[in-house]
């Protein structure tokens, strides 16, 4: 990759450069600089540049926004950082040596941008139809070859990733179920059974390593969780899902779903950290409330899987801890409140996992809960699906479509579906099965590293919606400390929806990409209306103000976020076999 520098900053940008030592008035250079991105703003849509692709206006006009923000004395104030100040330092060959180089290629991208020295817009086919030199049936037929070149990128870029549906990587798992079985003293009877999977979780290295393949350096994080008192845990049946051969880098998201890096290990340090502010919005235990209209009850606190980046590690002492279902008097207390709160149409069962308590156990929570006459849905958050699909037995599945009123009340499915490769033939039959039943089954996804590559989570929108499944969610992965081997920039994933997912016939990308804020919810980051880019800090970290879903109904506070750089993103990317070159629009994602 190019060596980001300040010198290469004042190289390319030279007219901003000498406006940045044209005075040794801070607010003067600040005028200054803000009058020359608005009058090239200005010049650019008054044809200024008439070599510009017309779509190529839309990044100047992004990057004039971008450069507008971050000039703004209020932003250095919140973000605590003068973007400003590095410059003028850099311009007078005083660059602070602590700035990465990922801040200095957002810079410089951000200077490219303002002075439209870029060009991804090539002359299209299309070009000719938008000058109106061509019409009617010749249009059609150049925009229909358009859209098949486009349509084999797609599929060329999609067939790098390999479903778990595929028949090697079903005969590939059906191997691994054996040994698995033979290791753990099983029967083909006991693999269909969900309790069996439960007793055999393994909690610790020597356990995982009984059922799969591991690294040395896979054991010793392992081992090092136990030590630390980490949350660990995989079913059998997850890990029949592990390559005995991990090289390919088939199972590299399958094995990043429950084996912490190191970087987890180094910050997991204070198992009380609750990051999303849960205790702010709990009015009574058990419950967590961020809506009006729906809230999460969680009535279980342990999983027989642990997700490295779950945001609630923080509650869950290990997979199946003994004590983990709440008392009938905390629940009952719970419900009660749910009762006399009229404004509660929906509820979230969730925890941990509640699908891992028994049909009995269930059935008298979902009785209570469907006793409550304003309360019209009731959706049951869930990975089992993912890690335990035997979980969904005639009865269960019986059980939940009993709750199932045409008109008045909805039972559904949300679960975690994180790769391709964690699609099965189990899966699959357990979702038919719900729908067949009328339970409808939807997927949130946690847009980490290991699904970002080009077309990957579009791969398994398109994939896991021929399973029935319906894409609800992208999720941008907390910003905890100790996830930050599964952070990627924002604009990763507003790049992914809007020239990726964007491409998916309607069905398919059903989803709404949002940034869970600690103690206010979902901000959506379909536009730029919910957010603003408030600078750019010494390691190349974005900082971004993100606005309260509520905030033109009540006053509530913003929300301040750091980013990840994205120039770290794109050498994370090429450690992996991808060429950078491929993203190079990221940087115009704000």
């Amino acid at each position: 990759m190019k060596k980001w520098s300040g010198e290469m900053f004042i190289n390319e940008a030279w007219e901003l450069g000498k406006i940045l030592v044209s005075s040794k008035d801070r607010e003067e250079v600040r005028r200054r600089v803000l009058d020359h991105v608005n009058r090239l703003h200005f010049e650019t849509f008054s044809g200024g540049h008439g070599d510009l692709h017309v779509l190529d206006l839309i990044i100047v006009r992004d990057c004039a926004r971008a450069w507008r923000s971050i000039l703004n004395p209020r932003s250095e104030q919140i973000s605590g950082w003068s973007v400003l100040d590095a410059l003028m330092k850099a311009a007078r060959g005083e660059a602070d040596p602590a700035l990465s180089p990922a801040f200095w290629a957002d810079i410089i991208h951000l200077a490219r941008g303002i002075e439209g020295n870029f060009h991804p817009h090539s002359d299209q086919t299309t070009d000719l139809i938008d000058a109106g030199e061509v019409h009617g049936r010749e249009a059609a037929k150049l925009r229909s070859r358009e859209l098949d070149e486009i349509g084999k990128y797609m599929d060329a870029q999609m067939s790098r990733y390999e479903s778990g549906l595929t028949k090697e990587a079903v005969e590939r798992r059906a191997k691994r179920r054996r040994t698995i079985l033979k290791a753990l003293g099983g029967t083909a009877r006991d693999w269909k059974d969900w309790k069996w999977h439960v007793r055999h979780v393994a909690k610790n290295a020597r356990g995982l390593s009984k059922m799969a393949k591991l690294s040395e350096g896979e054991k010793s994080r392992i081992q090092r969780a136990e030590a630390s008192s980490v949350p660990f845990g995989v079913t059998p049946y997850y890990a029949s899902l592990f390559d005995d051969d991990p090289a390919p880098g088939r199972d590299r998201s399958v094995r990043a779903q429950v084996i912490p890096p190191e970087t987890y290990l180094d910050a997991f340090h204070d198992k009380t950290s609750d990051y999303m502010l849960e205790a702010d919005t709990s009015p009574v235990d058990l419950i967590t409330r961020r809506y009006a209209g729906i809230l999460i009850l969680k009535p279980y606190n342990t999983c027989p899987q642990i997700c490295v980046y779950c945001q609630r590690n923080w509650e869950i002492e290990n997979a199946m801890a003994p004590g983990a279902m709440a008392t009938k008097k905390d629940i009952d207390r719970a419900i009660d409140w749910i009762r006399d709160t009229p404004a509660i149409g929906e509820v979230l069962l969730t925890g941990g996992d509640p699908m891992i308590a028994t049909d009995p156990v269930l059935k008298k929570i979902l009785d209570r809960l469907a006793d409550i006459p304003h309360v019209k849905r009731i959706r049951i958050g869930t990975r089992t699906p993912v890690t335990l699909p035997m979980r969904f037995t005639p009865q269960l599945m019986g059980l939940l479509s009993s709750y199932n009123v045409p008109g008045w009340r909805e039972i559904c499915i949300v679960t975690h579906i994180q790769h391709p490769y964690e699609l099965t033939p189990e899966l699959t039959a357990a979702t038919a099965g719900l729908l067949r039943r009328g339970i409808r089954v939807y997927n949130q996804l946690v847009y980490t590293f290991y699904v970002s590559r080009r077309f990957e989570a579009a791969v398994l929108r398109g994939l896991i919606r021929l399973c029935g499944v319906d894409p609800y969610y992208t999720f941008y992965p907390k910003g905890k400390e100790e996830t930050s081997d599964y952070r990627v920039p924002v604009a990763r994933l507003v790049q992914e929806q809007k020239e990726e997912a964007r491409l998916l016939t309607g069905l398919c990308r059903t989803d709404e990409a949002v940034f869970n804020l600690p103690g206010l919810g979902k901000n959506h980051l379909n536009a730029w209306q919910h957010r603003d880019i408030v600078s750019i800090r010494p390691d190349g970290s974005r900082v971004y103000e993100f606005h309260p879903w509520e905030k033109k109904i009540a006053p509530r506070r913003t929300y301040i976020g750091d980013d990840v750089p994205i120039l770290d993103y794109l050498e994370r990317l090429k450690n992996i076999g991808e060429n950078p070159d491929d993203y190079e629009s990221i940087w115009y994602y704000f």
